[in-house]
């Protein structure tokens, strides 16, 4: 496979609540993408993913990672990263007063 560079534009552009979503790349392997939340705003609860773990990175902002089934909330700020695990519901609130921007990517791809 050639290396491939997506344009933002180019992205698939879809909402997870107020969450506005941006899948660049789903390959057989790995998926990535981006995910932008105003102030104030909480994002769906994305129910997890059976077979893949997840790892967010705060590009920009300060958030919450909230994971309902156990209760427990990770407070994350630029250059921060978080792996859920497989099948784990989880959150995403942005607590800070800028745009929070945070690249996601699952592996393997679900």
């Amino acid at each position: 496979m050639d290396s491939k560079v997506v344009r933002k534009d180019e992205a698939r552009l879809f909402m997870d609540g107020p969450e506005v979503c941006r899948e660049y790349a789903v390959t057989d392997k790995i998926l990535f993408g981006s995910s932008t939340l105003l102030p104030g705003q909480t994002g769906a609860v994305d129910p997890g993913h059976p077979v893949s773990k997840e790892v967010f990175f705060v590009s920009r902002g300060h958030v919450i990672m909230h994971t309902p089934n156990d209760g427990k909330y990770y407070e994350l700020s630029e250059g921060d990263i978080i792996i859920i695990p497989e099948g784990k519901p989880h959150r995403l609130s942005n607590i800070g007063t800028e745009v929070a921007v945070i690249t996601w990517s699952l592996a393997p791809t679900p």
